[in-house]
């Protein structure tokens, strides 16, 4: 890196500006599936099936929550170009549209509820009459917050943009506290049960929504919807849709394979993936802050300053990677124990760990990258690259695996040859600058 380009990226994004959006970034990421452990220890306690009726109802708003995630990620970039070419009024129309699709999308979500939420209950439920039942007014109930949820995802995706960390962080955690308030309340004193929880859940994710909603009133722009920009929204993230299927695909495939290698198998690899899940949450804090900083460099006309920019994202992706494989490495014989006292398991989980340590270093800076390109409006190169990775390398390496009989080695040695083709092809498109395209819209 030239002196002068190191010079742009620091005036653009000095380390403390980067932390004042990811920190932030970070705690809204982890706001959500710290409740959702909050409201499973409450509906534990009212027995079996209330507690597997949450894990299938559950499940569709987590699915709900992920088309949210999709629209912030689209929307970020969008924003960012806007408001780094001086336009903070067309950045914010960014979100305007956005919120438009997302209501649309969360309105739909709540009446497929009402009307299928009972068949759909019964497909995932397995036939469990008694769960199923369960679950189908869970999900009635709490889909009634999907339009607020949604909102709040759109919400997250224009105020990252304009580089606005403060505003989210208190319409998120605010709601979650006063729905982990809401659920025993409303489940024990109220005697609302496993209701009380779907309440709780949709007045929580409601007050968000229009929380986010009420921001955007309060910048005094025009609230009319403009179906061009909508389509183009949709465009952006029918391209992250995709990208995330083939995520879930590989993801679903590995968990298969898994378990055709016995109890104990599945149980270590399952163990080992929600930890690297939560490592990719904390380093998706960092991919958020570089979507802000790209986008609004690249909005500005700074090619060369978010070209600089991307390469400290990929050290500091790198960095925190090998953070994170020093504490992997050093509660190896430790962390297991946690989560399983079956010593097969945590045998199991050894066999996967060497790997789960080696990859580490490598996602850290594949998370960064997807960052940078998102940020940059590269999504057809992003949702390209990961169905060539998922199909040509992580799926027949891991059916391969369950072919020659390797056990969980070779699943994980599949996962980081699926990091390794990523971060082979993303560090070729960030060496040949195509991402980097200059202008308040790509």
């Amino acid at each position: 890196m030239s002196q002068t380009a190191t010079a742009t990226a620091t005036a653009i994004a000095p380390p403390r500006r980067i932390a004042a959006l990811a920190l932030p970034a970070l705690v809204v990421l982890a706001a959500e599936p710290l409740y959702v452990l909050v409201d499973t220890a409450v509906v534990g306690h009212l027995g079996r099936v209330p507690l597997a009726a949450l894990a299938v109802g559950g499940t569709v708003m987590t699915l709900t929550a992920w088309l949210g995630t999709v629209l912030a990620y689209g929307i970020t970039g969008r924003a960012a170009r806007r408001f780094g070419s001086g336009d903070r009024a067309a950045a914010v129309a960014e979100g305007v549209q956005a919120s438009w699709l997302a209501l649309g999308v969360g309105v739909l979500v709540a009446l497929a509820m009402q009307l299928g939420g009972g068949a759909l209950a019964r497909t995932l439920a397995g036939g469990g009459d008694d769960v199923a039942g369960a679950a189908a007014q869970w999900l009635r109930i709490a889909a009634l917050g999907a339009p607020g949820l949604l909102l709040a995802a759109a919400g997250n995706g224009w105020l990252r943009g304009i580089q606005d960390t403060r505003r989210p962080l208190v319409f998120v955690l605010a709601p979650n506290l006063l729905s982990a308030l809401l659920c025993p309340l409303l489940v024990y004193p109220a005697g609302l049960g496993l209701a009380g929880s779907a309440v709780a859940n949709a007045v929580a994710q409601t007050v968000s929504g229009a929380l986010f909603a009420a921001a955007l009133v309060r910048e005094r722009v025009s609230l009319r919807p403009r179906p061009r920009l909508i389509r183009q929204q949709l465009a952006l993230s029918r391209d992250l849709l995709v990208r995330g299927v083939a995520f879930q695909a590989s993801f679903l495939s590995a968990t298969a394979v898994a378990a055709r290698f016995g109890a104990a198998a599945v149980g270590a690899h399952q163990i080992a993936l929600q930890l690297w899940f939560f490592t990719a949450l904390v380093l998706d804090a960092l991919a958020i802050a570089a979507q802000a900083l790209i986008g609004a460099a690249l909005g500005a006309g700074d090619a060369a300053g978010a070209r600089a920019l991307a390469r400290r994202f990929a050290l500091l992706g790198g960095v925190a990677g090998i953070g994170f494989a020093v504490l992997i490495a050093a509660g190896a014989g430790v962390v297991p124990s946690w989560f399983s006292s079956d010593p097969q398991v945590r045998e199991q989980a050894m066999v996967a760990w060497p790997w789960f340590v080696a990859m580490q270093p490598l996602a850290g800076v594949v998370f960064a990258l997807d960052g940078v390109l998102i940020g940059a409006g590269d999504v057809r190169y992003l949702r390209n690259l990961t169905i060539v990775a998922a199909l040509g390398g992580f799926l027949p390496a891991i059916w391969l695996a369950h072919g020659l009989d390797l056990g969980l080695g070779g699943i994980w040695a599949g996962l980081t040859l699926f990091i390794v083709i990523r971060l082979v092809a993303l560090l070729l498109r960030l060496r040949s600058g195509g991402w980097a395209v200059t202008g308040a819209v790509r």
